[in-house]
Formats: C-alpha cells, structure tokens, sequence
C-alpha cells in the first residue's frame, strides 16, 4: 500500500462517525448495508451519512453497490488489511511477530481478530 493511500485511509477514519460506519461495515462482513441501515443503526442524518460515505470511498475503505433503488455499501477488505499490513510490516525490531493480526478474508470473516498476539 502507498504511503498517500494510507494517510487517506487513516485520516477517513480519525473521525468519530466515519469511524463507526467503518467499523459496522466490517462486522456485517461483505454482505454490506443499505445506507438507510447504516444511518439507523449508528443515528446518523442522511446528510451527514452521505456525506461520510463519500470520505470512506474516496479513501477506498468502503465500496457501494447498487441494488435495486438501494446503494448497499460495505467495507473494502483488501484496503483494509493492506493498512493493517502496513501498519506492521516493521514492528517487532525486525523480527517477525506474524501472525499478530491474521487478514480477514471475506467469505472467512468471523469473530474480530485480537491486534496482540496470544
């Protein structure tokens, strides 16, 4: 992952309702969300949604998909885990601490991944 795309990522992210949306996308897995669910889930206006929605996307953390007369978002896994990735790919002096957070693959995504290793 390039350096400018993570400081898009993590600048989407340092923001509290961006944040949440995010977070949501990732437990629902790739199914993904009407934006009308999101808003309802986490009290936020549409406005304001759409607005973070497009900060989100832009950033390439999340990605919508028309269905219907609905636009179904949900996160986008591999951006994910490329920042996390980033994130650690020199931790530990040097040494490998692999796996200390193990990439979510969609089809696989269960239970949240503990970011210390065990």
């Amino acid at each position: 992952m390039e350096t400018q795309d993570v400081l898009a990522a993590l600048a989407a992210i340092a923001q509290e309702s961006r944040l949440a949306v995010f977070r949501l996308l990732v437990q629902v897995g790739p199914d993904g969300l009407a934006a009308s669910k999101i808003g309802e889930q986490l009290d936020i206006a549409p406005s304001s949604l759409s607005f973070h929605l497009k900060e989100l996307s832009h950033a390439k953390l999340v990605v919508g998909r028309q269905e219907g007369r609905f636009v179904i978002y949900s996160a986008n896994f591999d951006t994910m885990n490329g920042l996390v990735s980033f994130l650690t790919e020199n931790c530990c002096a040097g040494q490998s601490c692999s796996p200390a957070v193990a990439p979510c693959v969609p089809a696989g995504c269960g239970p949240a991944q503990s970011l210390t290793p065990q």
